[in-house]
């Protein structure tokens, strides 16, 4: 039987077909929405989120969050940082140890990414992730206040959100994209008015996750409270990432069902 998660070999070929006339010639090069859809894609499959493996959602939801080395990973450089300014904060002049808080943090980082290369394992996720502590740390040293090491997260959640928002506006899903290069089927999708549908939807859902951060943390930024930020930056983080992910796998899955054997 067939697995009608991925287009028969007539659909295939239509699909295929469209899209050398809609270039002109067999050999056209690729356009940029195929090349976004691949780039996104590949991200995707290396993250353990491609459709076509019939993985469930909890294996799934797991892969994402890299499992409990990536949670670690992700998770207890903030948490360091928040206990040290914490411990260390001073009532009267409203500020915690902001070199030592930072330094713990930025170091804790280093020592997980410096253990993936001893390892030889994939460490591209953690570089990104000193890369974006160490740039943190020296904004925030740079101006002395603790507050500004959250501004990067700031400017994330903004280029992520305003990306899907935008995407979806103009019918172009960044969801979409990647799923039709992991199921094969290109930009043929488009034409399901089904498929645009969810897309567009979890797409939103996605820009609003982003927006929902900005909208909680940024007066948190304005008033200078850093052990607050800190704390809710924690609990948006994968407590709010890991339920959409689960609910985009879920969605794409009815929309791509398996072959019943």
């Amino acid at each position: 039987m067939s697995d009608p998660s991925r287009p028969d070999d007539a659909s295939e070929s239509t699909a295929n077909g469209a899209a050398r006339s809609s270039e002109g010639t067999p050999d056209a090069a690729p356009s940029a929405s195929e090349m976004l859809g691949a780039a996104l894609g590949g991200a995707a499959r290396r993250a353990g989120l491609d459709p076509a493996e019939g993985k469930t959602t909890g294996h799934v939801v797991w892969a994402a969050m890299g499992g409990w080395r990536g949670i670690l990973e992700s998770v207890l450089p903030g948490v360091v940082f928040l206990v040290a300014w914490t411990v260390t904060y001073d009532a009267e002049a409203k500020s915690g140890n902001l070199p030592l808080s930072l330094a713990l943090s930025v170091g804790l980082a280093a020592v997980f990414t410096i253990v993936r290369l001893i390892q030889r394992q994939s460490a591209s996720a953690a570089i990104g992730g000193l890369i974006a502590a160490a740039a943190a740390a020296g904004l925030s040293l740079w101006t002395g206040r603790g507050e500004d090491s959250f501004i990067p997260g700031f400017l994330t959640n903004t280029l992520y959100g305003t990306a899907f928002l935008v995407s979806a506006l103009i019918g172009w899903p960044l969801i979409g994209l990647a799923v039709g290069f992991l199921m094969g089927e290109g930009t043929a999708w488009r034409a399901d008015k089904r498929k645009r549908r969810v897309f567009f939807w979890l797409s939103i859902a996605w820009a609003g996750l982003f927006a929902l951060r900005l909208i909680v943390q940024l007066p948190l930024y304005f008033a200078g409270d850093v052990a607050a930020l800190g704390t809710i930056k924690l609990i948006m983080g994968l407590p709010l990432f890991a339920p959409l992910v689960a609910v985009t796998w879920l969605a794409v899955r009815a929309l791509y069902p398996r072959a019943t054997k």
